[in-house]
């Protein structure tokens, strides 16, 4: 059934999880052949939930239970553990049919990569399994009023088999559906733990606020915790993955890498098909198709090189991420985080450009609202604000020219 999300400031009541345990993936080939077939799916109506703004509600309960949110469980836990190129191509695979859902599932992946860092065998069994099973993390990480990203108001207090969190978050993406919620809050010594909550735990409210003009449906609104009771065998100590150098930091970046070059490659498909189909030749040129315009040709051949560049790039930085999770140490991480990083610059650019030449080629008609094309601009105008590029590049040139290793946190 399609929700159609409206903007309140009650909370949204808590989905229940799917009745049947999800499919485990057994191999990176499999991994890659589900996405494609759930994208197939997807891509159907991702322009009318755009549009409408209708909640993806349908559709992540198809995704989490492909197996498709497990596929870093490592294999000690019975999880597939695909290399980090194939997630990463998989969340592109996705986000090319709806950018919102694969920038939902986001989260949950870093939050179980850092388990796998940061965890001890008994808490990894405990919440791997759950993954495995189908379990769907949301995320209450970011706040709206603190100074920097890296400011948390939000605390939890010590109760003996038990925490309570007390605090408010924003950019919660996916934390609407979601089956639990981490929650990053600090400790008395000022230490980020994640603290996964049930999602209809008593005093967690999470209200469909989201109001921005791209990726509308990733459900990242506002999530108000009310002295929030959690467990403490999910209180996940988060900060453990930057007090040395894990891969943590450099997996959330690919995956934001591999958003934008989904979105990116959706719009070269959309202009590509638009010019061929309903672009009128200019005036001037004496041509009978747009298709045959020398300059719309040179253009599109730019795009498609810039998007294989970064492309190429992703795929290096998920090998190197590999490596990294394997044998963490401050060279193998800094290589995976300068990679990753060098794949944000280009996905970032070939997104943008991409989005917006879609109209410069196609024309006119290609803005009409019929075709909701602008949707991809927006979403990639939207997505790629998640961390400035400017700061990437000084993190290559320091690295570089000074032998400058990249900060350790989420953003690096």
């Amino acid at each position: 059934m399609n929700i159609i999300a409206k903007p309140e400031q009650t909370g949204v009541p808590a989905v229940a999880r799917p009745s049947e345990p999800a499919h485990i993936i057994k191999t990176d080939a499999e991994a890659i052949e589900v996405a494609r077939a759930l994208a197939k799916e997807f891509a159907k109506g991702a322009a009318l939930r755009d549009r409408e703004r209708i909640w993806p509600a349908a559709e992540l309960d198809a995704f989490s239970q492909s197996g498709l949110w497990s596929i870093n469980v490592p294999r000690e836990f019975g999880g597939p553990e695909v290399s980090y190129a194939t997630l990463a191509k998989v969340i592109e695979i996705i986000s090319e049919a709806d950018s919102s859902i694969g920038q939902v599932a986001q989260n949950h992946l870093g939050v179980v990569a850092a388990i796998r860092t940061v965890s001890d065998k008994a808490q990894q069994q405990l919440i791997f399994g759950e993954v495995l099973k189908g379990l769907r993390l949301g995320n209450a990480f970011s706040e709206f009023g603190s100074k920097r990203a890296v400011d948390f108001e939000t605390k939890f207090t010590d109760h003996g088999d038990h925490v309570i969190v007390t605090g408010k978050k924003f950019y919660s993406s996916g934390a609407l559906l979601a089956h639990k919620v981490p929650i990053v809050a600090l400790d008395d010594e000022g230490r980020a733990w994640y603290a996964i909550a049930d999602r209809d735990a008593p005093g967690l409210t999470v209200i469909d606020d989201w109001s921005s003009f791209g990726q509308r449906t990733t459900l990242s609104g506002t999530v108000i915790l009310d002295h929030v009771k959690v467990d403490k065998a999910w209180l996940v100590p988060g900060y453990k993955g930057y007090e040395t150098p894990t891969a943590d930091g450099a997996i959330f970046q690919i995956i934001q890498v591999a958003v934008d070059t989904g979105i990116a490659q959706a719009a070269i498909t959309e202009t590509v098909d638009f010019v061929r189909t309903k672009s009128r030749p200019w005036v001037d040129s004496g041509l009978e198709r747009a298709s045959d315009d020398p300059y719309t040709i040179q253009a599109v051949g730019g795009l498609s090189l810039r998007l294989h560049a970064a492309q190429a790039l992703l795929e290096k930085a998920g090998r190197a991420i590999d490596v990294a999770v394997a044998n963490p140490n401050a060279e193998t991480v800094a290589e995976a985080q300068i990679i990753t990083a060098e794949a944000k610059i280009l996905s970032t650019e070939i997104a943008i450009e991409a989005t917006n030449k879609l109209f410069e080629l196609a024309g006119t008609r290609s803005t009409l609202a019929e075709h909701n094309l602008d949707r991809h601009w927006r979403n990639a105008r939207t997505h790629t604000l998640h961390d400035p590029v400017r700061w990437k590049y000084a993190i290559l040139g320091r690295y570089y020219l000074n032998g400058e290793k990249p900060p350790l946190h989420a953003w690096s």
